[in-house]
């Protein structure tokens, strides 16, 4: 398979933890931002992007282009894998896979891509699982949906990400949640402290 360009998604309006750019909250003096960089980075032989809007200035140390929404008024997470496959088809044309991971989740597998890719089977998408929980952004797309998801979102306003999955007939790739689930994110400030207390135990 031709190398895997990554990116990271971080165009979400992370209300829950009271707004702002949730991968730029510090878990143990470091950003969530540069522990998923330092995981996913090395396993996309392509390099990483990541998928924000507004002012890319405040990533102004991220390793690789930031790419915003090509479709407006935030239609969520679907918008930012278009982004990306939309990048890597303009400027990556050899890619013919793109993985997305999220930014707030710091313990992301090392072998991330390669089980996701072996895990594809023939299908066009393969995703994350963990506990029991399918994890619908933690997932390797092929750049040949590239076309149906741009007319989900913006010719049948259709923003379900699980939706999607299961039309393209996406195959979850499950990991082990042993000391610490792999895909803990940090949706909320005490997650936080959750993370902080795995991360001691690890």
């Amino acid at each position: 398979m031709a190398p895997i360009l990554g990116v990271i998604l971080a165009g979400g309006l992370s209300r829950r933890m009271g707004g702002g750019d949730k991968p730029l909250r510090i878990l143990a003096g470091r950003t969530l931002l540069d522990r998923v960089v330092e995981r996913f980075t090395p396993q996309c032989g392509l390099g990483v992007i990541l998928n924000a809007n507004g002012d890319p200035a405040r990533f102004a140390g991220f390793p690789g282009p930031i790419v915003p929404d090509g479709v407006p008024d935030h239609p969520g997470p679907l918008a930012g894998i278009l982004a990306a496959l939309d990048h890597a088809a303009a400027h990556h044309p050899p890619a013919t896979h793109v993985a997305s991971v999220t930014g707030d989740a710091p313990f992301l597998p090392l072998d991330l891509v390669e089980r996701l890719r072996t895990g594809l089977s023939g299908a066009p998408i393969a995703m994350a699982s963990s506990a029991g929980r399918e994890h619908f952004t933690v997932a390797l797309w092929a750049v040949s949906v590239r076309d149906d998801l741009c007319a989900s979102l913006v010719e049948r306003g259709e923003r379900r990400v699980g939706a999607f999955l299961a039309r393209h007939g996406a195959v979850a790739v499950d990991w082990p949640v042993d000391p610490v689930d792999p895909f803990l994110n940090i949706n909320m400030p005490e997650d936080l402290a959750m993370a902080e207390a795995a991360l001691k135990a690890s």
